[in-house]
């Protein structure tokens, strides 16, 4: 009697649905290469449709099976993107000087993953919203405008999120 109830509960907990974050991969098995073109912009931020497609193929040929080509029209499925808007405010200010020492970012994209051949949309998300942050120095002898690589960070790490959310459905 105790072997069955054993049995039963490790069946259950076999067919529960758990697997090791990163792992998944929800979209269709036929796929095996994707496009993804610049982004659209409707901010004032323009280096972002460069960094986001850039360091979104980065993190799909990095964590995936699949091959990104260049050409939407040789791709089983094509990423289109938006950055809708991007917001930068001093978060952090440094109490000697009053002068501000850490910047929040927040992005807003819209992005779909679409299968060429039928145009069906496998993934889609709108006004995806991005949060970061980044210090800045307070010293004016030591400063420099580091906003730029604040971004190609903010970038790979909005990528990471982008392609997980998109292999895992959430």
């Amino acid at each position: 009697m105790k072997r069955a109830a054993a049995l039963m509960v490790a069946c259950a907990l076999a067919g529960c649905g758990y697997h090791v974050g990163g792992r998944a991969d929800l979209l269709p098995s036929t796929l095996r290469t994707i496009a993804i073109p610049a982004f659209g912009n409707a901010s004032p931020r323009y280096q972002l449709t460069g960094q986001l497609p850039a360091a979104i193929t980065r993190e799909f040929l990095t964590r995936t099976r699949y091959r990104v080509v260049a050409d939407p029209n040789e791709a089983d499925a094509v990423l289109y993107g938006t950055v809708k808007n991007y917001f930068s405010f001093p978060s952090l200010f440094d109490q000697r000087t009053g002068r501000a020492s850490g910047v929040q970012v927040h992005v807003f994209l819209d992005v779909k993953l679409v299968e060429r051949a039928t145009g069906n949309v496998l993934w889609e998300r709108q006004n995806y919203e991005f949060r970061g942050r980044y210090e800045i120095a307070v010293d004016q002898a030591q400063y420099f405008d580091e906003s730029a690589t604040a971004l190609e960070r903010l970038s790979r790490e909005l990528a990471r999120q982008v392609v997980s959310s998109m292999l895992e459905a959430f």
